[in-house]
């Protein structure tokens, strides 16, 4: 067997990990980077606020009278005239670029191997008014697509409504952007079992009790994942999805929302874990695996249990998830038609976990193990899959280098081995 392919990648990235300095609050090419690590957006873009009645939080000085975005990473700004109202604008890009190789462990089997554009995205965030009145966009440059689009209302102390196109609360490795994973992408339960985007409603809540932290999610949506047609295809009467979340921080919140991004590139001082569990019922499902997958004739009810759960201390991050999915028939049922229906969506339940350590100059070492065990009814075969990972962080989750090898098992086939390195740029 020869590796040569393998080569020039993995020298690419050993000369990259060793070329950039660590950051921590330091600088990187004379960029300042102290309030970049680990933000949800690609990289922080803000503007000042503006009330031209002068209430509030949102008044600035005379001297201020213009809103100002600007690049934290860059230092360019763009200056927008005053206006008669108040709002905060947030925008950013994100580039992954990445490299895969895999080989099948047989005989004459050759090396399989592509470069490519992984995601090129485009990101905004803010609210207009009020503080209280928020929204979010994000658009898949590469499939031109919309994936999120949605408006954020905070009408009531702790409650919040959102009406548009986002993730459903299902695993939180989901939920985590895929701009924040310590892995190259997400594991083998997360591509079968996932809930996905969907179009609809969320209704959220949270409480403190004690010294920890209550959240309460419920949603209505439509059932099909991404908006990509206006009407059912596959002609049957439409049904519904209702999914419900509740979690549990019983020592705290993470910082900077760090139970929604994966690493701990925050060091958390003291032990912080995040406990969740949803059910998901999705009416007359048409796609085979849910929200995703490909459009089936016949419709019918999927149920969906996960539960999860996210630990951080001092640089150690630990994730694990279960997710059950099963058809949901009455008892009355009959058998031929529920083996049909079986045959052609993907059910049965998935295991996922992994762990990483963080070190001082921020490289990363994280090990996941992943099993899918689909129902005995379906044609579909059990997978396992390990994976080692390697990471630097340059300036938090903005900027980095990742790579990974997989070992595929998939009953009855021979192993396959799977090779991947990544870059992502924020901006």
């Amino acid at each position: 067997m020869s590796y040569k392919k393998y080569l020039a990648p993995t020298i690419f990235l050993l000369v990259s990990l060793f070329t950039f300095k660590s950051v921590n609050g330091q600088q990187v090419d004379g960029l300042a980077v102290d309030s970049l690590q680990n933000e949800e957006s690609a990289v922080s873009h803000t503007s000042t606020n503006i009330d031209s009645e002068g209430e509030g939080n949102d008044v600035i000085s005379e001297k201020e009278k213009k809103s100002s975005i600007k690049n934290s990473l860059t230092g360019h700004e763009i200056n927008i005239n005053k206006g008669k109202t108040s709002f905060k604008f947030k925008y950013g890009g994100r580039i992954q670029t990445r490299y895969d190789v895999s080989k099948i462990q047989e005989g004459g089997a050759e090396i399989d191997d592509k470069l490519y554009l992984r995601r090129v995205r485009f990101k905004s965030d803010g609210y207009f008014f009020t503080p209280n009145l928020g929204y979010k966009l994000e658009i898949d440059l590469l499939d031109a697509q919309i994936l999120d689009a949605f408006l954020k209302w905070k009408f009531y102390k702790n409650f919040e409504i959102w009406a548009g196109q986002t993730k459903l609360k299902g695993n939180r490795e989901r939920v985590i952007s895929s701009q924040n994973l310590q892995f190259v992408d997400r594991s083998l339960l997360n591509s079968k079992f996932t809930l996905d985007r969907d179009l609809g409603f969320w209704l959220m809540h949270n409480f403190n009790a004690g010294n920890g932290m209550f959240r309460e999610i419920v949603s209505i949506s439509k059932g099909e994942g991404r908006s990509i047609f206006e009407n059912n295809p596959s002609g049957i009467d439409e049904g519904l999805d209702y999914t419900g979340r509740i979690e549990y921080l019983p020592f705290g919140e993470f910082q900077k929302n760090g139970d929604y991004s994966e690493s701990d590139l925050e060091r958390e001082s003291k032990p912080k874990l995040a406990l969740g569990i949803t059910f998901d019922l999705n009416e007359n499902a048409v796609r085979s695996n849910g929200h995703l997958g490909s459009i089936i004739a016949t419709g019918t009810d999927l149920r969906s249990w996960v539960a999860d759960m996210m630990f951080k201390y001092q640089g150690i991050s630990v994730l694990t998830e279960f997710v059950d999915r099963r058809i949901f028939h009455g008892e009355d049922q009959e058998k031929p038609i529920y083996i049909d229906l079986i045959n052609n969506f993907y059910t049965g339940n998935a295991f996922n976990t992994q762990a990483g350590y963080l070190f001082k100059r921020n490289y990363e070492i994280a090990a996941r193990y992943s099993q899918v065990r689909p129902e005995s009814e379906t044609v579909n075969h059990a997978l396992t899959q390990y994976t080692f990972a390697l990471s630097k962080y340059i300036v938090g989750h903005n900027i980095k280098a990742q790579t990974d090898f997989s070992i595929l098992q998939e009953r009855g086939k021979p192993v396959t081995h799977i090779y991947r390195l990544q870059f992502e740029l924020s901006f």
